[in-house]
C-alpha cells in the first residue's frame, strides 16, 4: 500500500510543481497589483486576502493537498460507480449528467484503484477492440494514458484544486462563497430527474400486489415511508455537512462508527444492489414467459421451460455489458427509467379506462393484518435510493436546494407508486399478480408496450447496478491480478451467481416475495435505521431532544418492520419448497 502511494505521488510531482510555479507567478502578479488602490480593492472583493488558505501555493500543499482519509479506504470506487448508476452522461448530451462522467466512464476500470502501478493502468485502459491508430509512438500512448488517469475523478484534492486554478476567476462556479468542484454541475431539474430515475424502478410493478397484501389502508404505509425517507435523506445531508471530506454514504458510516461502520454500511449497500440484479433476472423471466409461454429448449434429456430459458438468456445478454469499459451509453439509456415508469403506468390506466379491461368489484378488505409485513417490504423497496442521495447532493450546483430536490423526487415517485397501486388493484382485485404486467391481456397494444418496456429497462440497468459491487471487489485484488481477463472473469462470476439465485426462487407470484425481502431486510437499514444512527453519532453534541426522540422512534419502527417483514418473506418463500 505504501509503495502504491509513493508511485502515485511520483507521477504527480512534476505536475504539482508546474501548478505551484504557475500559482507563484500569479501571486507575484497580484503582489504588483497591490501597489494601486483600485487593484487592491479588486483583490479584496475577490476574496484574495491573507486569511485565505488557498492564496499561497505552499499553504495549498500543506492544507489542501491532503486526500481525505475517508476516500483512502475501501471502497474507494463507490462515489464514481454510483454516479454512473444514478446519473446520465453522453458524449453529445449533458442532460441529467455530470461532466466528470465522460472521463470516468471511458476509463472506469482504471480509475477504481488509486494505488495501481502505472504498468497496470496502461494495460487496463486499452480498449476492448483494437484502436485504429496503430502508428502512435509509445511516448504518445503513455502520455494519453497518463492524461486519462489524471482527468479521472480519483485525483486527490490537490490536483482538483490545481486544475480549478487554471480556470479564470470570473468563470469559476461559486456556492456560498466557496468554489465549486468540477463535478457539481447539476441543476434543480437534473437533480430531481436523477432522484426519480433511482426511485422509480421495478418496485412500481408490485405496488398493486402490496395493496392486495395489506389492504387499502396499507397505502398509508406508503405515504408514511415516503415522508420518513425524505426526513432521513435530510439527515444524511446534515451528516455530509458536519465534516470536511464526507461525500458518500460509506464516508458517513466511517465518520459515525469508524472503519467498521464504513465496511458494514458498504456491504449492506452492495447487497442491496446485488439483490436488485437478482430481481432483474426474475422480472425478465416472468415477463418474457408471459410473452412466449410455450418457449422451451431440450438438450438431451434436459428440458428448460420458459422461465429457466429466459432467465439464462437474459444473463447471457447482460453479461457482455458488464465487461464494457464505457458505460456512458448504458447510463444514458437507463435514464429512460423515468420515462419507462410513466409509460408503464400510463399503459395500465389506458388498459383499464380506455380498453375497459379487468375492472372488477374490489374484494379486498380495508386492512389485512396478516399481509401487512409483506406490504411493508414492498413499499419500503420503492424508496431504496438513499445510497445515491449523498451523490445527488454533492453534484448539485446549489446545495441549499437539496431539500426541495429530495422532496420533489420523492413526491413525484409516490404519486406514481400510488397511482399504479390503486388502478392495478381496482382492475384485478384479488387476482393481482406480484407484477401487474403479468395481469395485462397479451393481445392489447398497450399491454405489449408496457411489457416490452418492462423487459427492456432492466437489461440496460443491470450492468450499471452490478458495476459498483464489481469495482469494490476488484479493489481487493492484488495489483498484479488486476488484469482485464481477471476482471472479466470476476464480473462474469457475479452474473452467474445472480442467475443461480434467481433460478432457485419460485417464479411468478413469488417474485414479489423477493422484492419484499429486500425491502424489509436491506432497505429498512439503508433508508431508515442507519441514517438516524449515523446522525445521532456524528452530531450527538448538537442534536435537540425532539430530534433524538424522532430518530429513536424511526430506528425502533425500522427494526420492527425489518424483523417482521424479513421473517414473513422468508417463511413464505420457504413454504414454496414444501
Amino acid at each position: 500500500m505504501k509503495n502504491s502511494v509513493t508511485e502515485r505521488s511520483f507521477l504527480m510531482e512534476s505536475d504539482e510543481e508546474e501548478d505551484d510555479a504557475a500559482a507563484v507567478e500569479d501571486g507575484k502578479r497580484r503582489g504588483h497589483g497591490h501597489g494601486g488602490g483600485d487593484e487592491s480593492g479588486d483583490d479584496d472583493d475577490d476574496g484574495s486576502d491573507s486569511s485565505s488558505p488557498c492564496d499561497s501555493p505552499r499553504v495549498v500543499a500543506a492544507r489542501c493537498s491532503q486526500p481525505s482519509s475517508y476516500t483512502q479506504q475501501w471502497p474507494q470506487s463507490y462515489r464514481q460507480s454510483i454516479d454512473m448508476y444514478s446519473s446520465v452522461h453522453s458524449p453529445n448530451l449533458s442532460f441529467l449528467g455530470t461532466p466528470s462522467l465522460s472521463r470516468l466512464s471511458n476509463s472506469f476500470l482504471t480509475n477504481s484503484f488509486r494505488g495501481k502501478p502505472p504498468e497496470i493502468i496502461s494495460s487496463l485502459i486499452k480498449p476492448l477492440l483494437p484502436t485504429s491508430i496503430a502508428s502512435a509512438s509509445d511516448d504518445q500512448q503513455h502520455q494519453q494514458h497518463e492524461d486519462v488517469w489524471k482527468s479521472s475523478h480519483y485525483l486527490p484534492p490537490s490536483r482538483k484544486a490545481s486544475s480549478l486554478q487554471r480556470i479564470p476567476e470570473d468563470q469559476r462556479p461559486m456556492v456560498g462563497g466557496h468554489e465549486v468542484g468540477p463535478y457539481r454541475q447539476c441543476s434543480y431539474t437534473q437533480g430531481v430527474m436523477n432522484g426519480v430515475n433511482v426511485l422509480c424502478g421495478v418496485g412500481i410493478l408490485s405496488t398493486p400486489y402490496a395493496v392486495k397484501q395489506g389492504g387499502w389502508l396499507g397505502l398509508v404505509i406508503l405515504a408514511v415511508l415516503g415522508a420518513l425517507a425524505w426526513y432521513t435523506g435530510i439527515l444524511l445531508r446534515r451528516c455530509l455537512d458536519s465534516k470536511d471530506g464526507l461525500e458518500t454514504y460509506p464516508d458517513i458510516g466511517h465518520a459515525a462508527f469508524g472503519t467498521a461502520g464504513r465496511i458494514i454500511i458498504s456491504i449492506i449497500l452492495y447487497m442491496e444492489l446485488y439483490a436488485c440484479c437478482v430481481e432483474y433476472l426474475i422480472l425478465e423471466s416472468d415477463n418474457l414467459s408471459k410473452l412466449f409461454p410455450d418457449a422451451h429448449l431440450t438438450i438431451g434429456g434436459l428440458t428448460l421451460d420458459s422461465h429457466v430459458l429466459f432467465a439464462i438468456l437474459t444473463a447471457l445478454i447482460v453479461m457482455p455489458t458488464t465487461w464494457l469499459r464505457d458505460l456512458s451509453c448504458l447510463s444514458f439509456i437507463s435514464a429512460g427509467g423515468v420515462i419507462a415508469s410513466i409509460v408503464i403506468v400510463s399503459c395500465l390506466f389506458w388498459v383499464g379506462l380506455v380498453d375497459h379491461v379487468g375492472t372488477v368489484k374490489v374484494e379486498g378488505t380495508a386492512l389485512n393484518l396478516p399481509g401487512i409485513p409483506i406490504a411493508i417490504g414492498l413499499y419500503g423497496y420503492c424508496y431504496s435510493g438513499h445510497g445515491v442521495f449523498p451523490n445527488i447532493y454533492s453534484s448539485l450546483k446549489k446545495r441549499n436546494q437539496f431539500s426541495a430536490v429530495l422532496f420533489t423526487c420523492i413526491a413525484l415517485s409516490t404519486v406514481l407508486f400510488a397511482g399504479a397501486a390503486i388502478m392495478g388493484y381496482i382492475m384485478f382485485g384479488e387476482s393481482t399478480e406480484s407484477q401487474f404486467t403479468l395481469n395485462l391481456p397479451p393481445d392489447l397494444v398497450a399491454s405489449k408496450i408496457a411489457v416490452w418496456t418492462t423487459v427492456t429497462n432492466p437489461i440496460t440497468k443491470y450492468a450499471l447496478t452490478m458495476t459498483p459491487l464489481a469495482l469494490s471487489l476488484e479493489e481487493l485484488l492484488p495489483p498484479n491480478q488486476q488484469t482485464y481477463p481477471n476482471i472479466m472473469m470476476l464480473r462474469s462470476a457475479l452474473v452467474v451467481s445472480s442467475l443461480i439465485i434467481a433460478l432457485s426462487v419460485p417464479f411468478f407470484a413469488f417474485s414479489g416475495l423477493v422484492m419484499s425481502l429486500v425491502g424489509s431486510f436491506l432497505t429498512m437499514f439503508v433508508a431508515y435505521i442507519l441514517p438516524c444512527a449515523c446522525f445521532l453519532s456524528i452530531l450527538r453534541s448538537k442534536v435537540t431532544w425532539y430530534q433524538v426522540v424522532l430518530c429513536v422512534f424511526i430506528i425502533a419502527v425500522g427494526l420492527c418492520c425489518a424483523g417482521v417483514g424479513t421473517y414473513s418473506s422468508l417463511s413464505k418463500i420457504i413454504q414454496q419448497y414444501h
